[in-house]
């Protein structure tokens, strides 16, 4: 069979190439219900990006230093790890924690700024009645950390061995003993002023600018004694710098095991200090329960446990509605403190 001639390559039409861009092409395979390969973790255009697409600031109320930081850098590392994104500790101090505090209520509820919760929050409520905010309707409780026992400790020369000789003593010697604070209205100053009126005793509150400089007064027989968080004053006590009394807890801890619970002595005498995280009301309930469920596995770890158990502490697992409920009880309590102490911030 003869071949008819070949055209020439100019005769030849050839199509321009379709310039399209990746939008459309998305776009198009969307609405046919197609999955383009290397695209499908693309987000779409318009749509919010994965929680959390950025840092996290993780609002601390108080100076660096102490177990708010150790709890809070602990936990942190192990959301940054979890998460993908870093959650920076930001330290943000004064006026007992409500500076802090009203930072946070003032952010966007979007999971990119949280607060710890810490006692103070709880107490705050009935103790200062100047609050420019309402605490339970600005923070959403996200999930409980740690709870602390409290120690009530004296000067090694005070003829006091337990709970029951310092209320003779005290009462031997009204208003002549002097009883240090980490500063007014705090869950230190506090717990003094309940134990003053579940005994029927009198001493004298002197209020420091935190813990330690109160414990260095004791040891040095300045002031006869102080209540303190165990995670701050256990090691001067086995090391027989300090005398312990009692905890603040029905259960004895367990960097202290052979201290016994002021409630064995003083029926009814019960506080503690606490932590947890809350963020702005109106946060997501699917980033709150993320965050719940990333907290909670960061303290099963093992070397969460031990750490936490390390500082005297006693880990806080459960979810948001039960730290809600937890919170609301806590602050029910510091009112009624509050109320038999008499004090409020004037």
């Amino acid at each position: 069979m003869r071949l008819g001639p070949i055209p020439a390559i100019s005769r030849l039409t050839i199509p321009e190439p379709v310039m399209i861009s990746k939008r459309a092409l998305l776009q198009s395979a969307a609405g046919a219900g197609l999955t383009l390969f290397g695209c499908a973790g693309l987000t779409p255009a318009g749509a919010e990006s994965p929680y959390p697409a950025r840092a996290v600031r993780w609002v601390v109320p108080y100076a660096a230093g102490g177990a708010t930081d150790v709890l809070s850098r602990l936990i942190c590392q192990r959301l940054g790890d979890g998460l993908g994104q870093p959650f920076l500790v930001e330290n943000k101090p004064g006026a007992g924690s409500n500076i802090g505090t009203q930072a946070v209520i003032g952010s966007a509820p979007d999971g990119y700024t949280l607060l710890l919760i810490s006692t103070a929050n709880a107490i705050n409520v009935s103790f200062d009645p100047t609050l420019p905010f309402d605490f339970a309707r600005g923070i959403a409780p996200v999930a409980g950390i740690a709870r602390i026992p409290l120690v009530l400790v004296v000067n090694n020369d005070l003829p006091i061995h337990n709970v029951g000789e310092f209320i003779a003593y005290a009462r031997a010697n009204p208003g002549k003993m002097s009883i240090a604070s980490s500063g007014i209205g705090t869950s230190l100053h506090l717990s003094g002023e309940l134990f003053k009126a579940l005994a029927g005793v009198e001493f004298t509150h002197v209020p420091y600018r935190g813990s330690a400089p109160g414990l260095t007064d004791v040891v040095a027989g300045q002031i006869q004694g102080m209540f303190d968080n165990v995670t701050s004053s256990f090691e001067l006590v086995r090391a027989g710098k300090l005398r312990a009394l009692g905890v603040t807890t029905r259960e004895r801890s367990e960097v202290l095991p052979d201290v016994p619970p002021i409630s064995d002595t003083l029926q009814g005498y019960e506080t503690s200090s606490f932590y947890g995280v809350g963020a702005p009301h109106d946060t997501s309930k699917q980033i709150i329960d993320l965050l719940n469920k990333e907290i909670n596995a960061a303290l099963a770890e093992p070397e969460s446990k031990k750490r936490v158990a390390e500082l005297g502490a006693i880990a806080l697992a459960g979810d948001a509605t039960e730290f809600g409920r937890m919170l609301a009880a806590e602050t029910e309590r510091w009112r009624k403190v509050v109320e038999l102490s008499g004090r409020k911030k004037g």
